[in-house]
Parts: C-alpha cells; structure tokens; sequence
C-alpha cells in the first residue's frame, strides 16, 4: 500500500515540502520525523522506541515508512495486532519474529560478476513453440564489446527484470542472478518522458568479467528460517 513511498520529503532545512517522495500532508509530523531521523543517523537515539498517535488513516504507517527509507538500507516491518494476539503463535513469539525481522546484518563477499551495457538481445523461439528458447545477448563496455550465448534460465531472468537494450546490467557468475543498474547515459534521449524510478549510470570501463565485493543485507529472522531447515548454513 506504501510502495510507493522514497523518503520523508524534505529539503535540506528539515522543511516539508507539500508534495514531495510520494509524501502529501501532516507537514509536522513530517518535519518532525525527520528530525528524529538525523538524530539516529547521529547515533545519539539508539534502542529507543518512537509511539506515534493518531486516527486511522491519518500517515502514521507512511511516516514509518518514510523514515525506514530515509535510513537507507534497512529492514521495514509492519505487524497487525490481530498477528500478535494469534491462537496459533505466542505473544511473546510472535513480537520477536517482528524485532528480529527489523535488525538487518550486511554480509559481505567477493564473487566474479559480469557488468555492461545491453547493446543488443536475440532470443529464438522454436517454429512450433515447443522446445527450450535459445538467444545471444551482446554486453559492451567503453573498452571491449563481446556476446554471451543464452540458456533457457538467463532468458526467463532477463524477461523477469525487464531488461532491455540500452540498460546496464550486472550478472553474478555463481548464482546467474541479473540487476538492473540504471539506463545508460548514452540512451538518455531515447524517450521524451521518463518515470521517477529511472536511474541514468555510465557505460562502465574496462573488462566486462571483474571480481567485486557483494554487500548482501539480510534479517536475523531469515537466518533462522534457514537454520531451522535441515541444512542451513550457519547450522
């Protein structure tokens, strides 16, 4: 319902702006919680807890939202108190499931990855439609332009993203996992009109095939859905 949502919308001076990251109204309490929010970030206001009041429907799940989205990456967790007044789980249970789904732990890793810009997709369907698709995709950097042959598994990620000529994509070698990093500053004039989530990036230089450092964020609730399988990784 709140997806729409990117931040507070405030400008420099902490001021509300009438309509501004999907946020309409309570000027306030927008102000207000922004500067709750810098104070955080100051890291003077740790374990503390923030009630806010008001009638149905008057922003206050939207402030949340902004502010969680002000912080950056971090976990965003909307519990009802039908959830925690449950037959089937334990108020106490239920109420850690949700802080534990709130704290966030940033895993970091090295893994081979391919990032360039899209010049070109083909992808060839069978004349009788039954059989794997096949196709090539053409990556380019400012360097070195090369094409990549497509299995059945990279066509259905690349449909999944949306990914088109002109984005800029990364493709991890050891999970085959595709992200859209932006449009290319070079397409910029493709279109007359853009939405607001389109992000423009540069053509990146060198080799297409570089080694980076991953930042993966996941909640501690996760990790104990993992652990609790028969083979979890931290088991």
């Amino acid at each position: 319902a709140h997806s729409h949502i990117r931040g507070l919308g405030l400008d420099d001076k902490l001021e509300s702006r009438p309509n501004s990251q999907g946020m309409v109204g309570q000027l306030k309490a927008r102000k207000a919680a922004g500067v709750i929010v810098k104070v955080i970030k100051q890291g003077k206001i740790s374990g503390r807890a923030i009630m806010m009041a008001g009638a149905p429907g008057t922003g206050k799940t939207a402030i949340a939202m902004a502010m969680s989205q002000e912080l950056g990456d971090v976990p965003f967790t909307s519990i009802a108190a039908s959830e925690v007044f449950s037959l089937e789980v334990s108020k106490t249970e239920s109420l850690t499931q949700a802080f534990r789904r709130s704290i966030g732990v940033r895993i970091k890793e090295e893994s081979e990855v391919i990032e360039g810009e899209v010049v070109e997709i083909q992808i060839d369907r069978s004349v009788t439609g039954v059989g794997p698709k096949t196709g090539k995709l053409t990556l380019k950097t400012t360097d070195m332009e090369t094409i990549y042959d497509l299995g059945q598994k990279m066509i259905t990620s690349l449909t999944k993203e949306k990914v088109m000529a002109g984005d800029v994509i990364q493709i991890d070698k050891t999970t085959g996992r595709i992200t859209r990093l932006g449009r290319s500053f070079t397409r910029a004039r493709d279109f007359d009109a853009t939405g607001p989530d389109v992000k423009f990036v540069q053509c990146p230089d060198g080799e297409l095939q570089t080694r980076k450092e991953i930042v993966h964020l996941v909640s501690l609730h996760e990790i104990d859905v993992i652990n609790s399988r028969q083979q979890g990784f931290l088991a």
